[in-house]
């Protein structure tokens, strides 16, 4: 809890703890108690509103209701355990496809606020906003742009034969792309410049941020969701969701279509 306490009492907001189970898991019978404890704590503690839910039988599309007028969701995981956990969706990816406001998804309790964080661009609308969230969210944090070209499409190319020289001037080409658009996008920050950066890479694009968040010690990671959904989805997964279940830091995610206050 103190990661969230931490983030309401610079931000001066009122915490809402409530309690998600897994859908074949039933609360623990003192739930409700414990809830309200962690509740009075936290007040007591950081000066902050807390309110504590007094409804246990939670399911993510109740939460994502709850959380319609918030600006921010923190949900709190630790990495799944035994056998079962292989078979079943993990609660905090059930909360991010169901929830459409900006979810952090934090593993353990932050000692102090985010110092350095990540953020991945894709260069479509959302990533602007991705940016301004970050800011919003730890205005004096240093603030990392990160873009991986996704190299798929060279291997569909010469599966297809396709020339080296033609490859080449492909991967050539995406390379200028994607470092016009990074200027551009870092360049709308202008008055940032001295806590801003970027870097591109190539690959997997979720694997890489893993990899450059190893690289560069950032303390969060900031990443966009398009919300695939259908087959897309059981063939590809997301990105994010990716990202999520790799990342040993916190990972907030941001849904395109959702309206994003800062």
């Amino acid at each position: 809890y103190k990661s969230r306490a931490l983030l309401c009492a610079e931000h001066r907001a009122t915490l809402k703890l409530v309690y998600l189970a897994h859908p074949d898991e039933a609360p623990p019978p003192d739930a409700a108690v414990r809830l309200a404890q962690h509740a009075l704590q936290l007040r007591q503690r950081h000066h902050i509103t807390v309110q504590a839910a007094t409804r246990m039988d939670l399911t993510a599309a109740d939460v994502a209701r709850e959380a319609a007028d918030a600006d921010l969701v923190v949900w709190g995981t630790a990495p799944p355990r035994g056998l079962a956990a292989w078979f079943r969706t993990h609660p905090a990816v059930r909360m991010l496809r169901a929830c459409q406001r900006p979810v952090l998804v934090v593993r353990k309790a932050a000692a102090q606020p985010y110092q350095s964080l990540l953020v991945a661009v894709d260069f479509s609308q959302v990533s602007q906003r991705l940016v301004e969230l970050g800011f919003a969210l730890q205005p004096s944090a240093r603030v990392e742009l990160f873009h991986a070209i996704d190299t798929t499409n060279e291997g569909k190319l010469r599966y297809a034969e396709v020339s080296e020289r033609a490859i080449r001037a492909y991967r050539e080409e995406c390379q200028r792309f994607a470092q016009d658009r990074m200027f551009t996008l870092a360049d709308s920050y202008d008055a940032r410049r001295n806590r801003l950066s970027s870097t591109i890479g190539r690959g997997d694009p979720a694997r890489q941020v893993v990899v450059q968040q190893q690289h560069t010690a950032a303390d969060l990671i900031v990443v966009g969701t398009h919300g695939r959904r259908g087959i897309g989805r059981i063939l590809m997964g997301s990105g994010a969701e990716q990202i999520m279940r790799q990342a040993p830091i916190p990972v907030l995610v941001i849904r395109a279509e959702s309206t994003v206050s800062a």
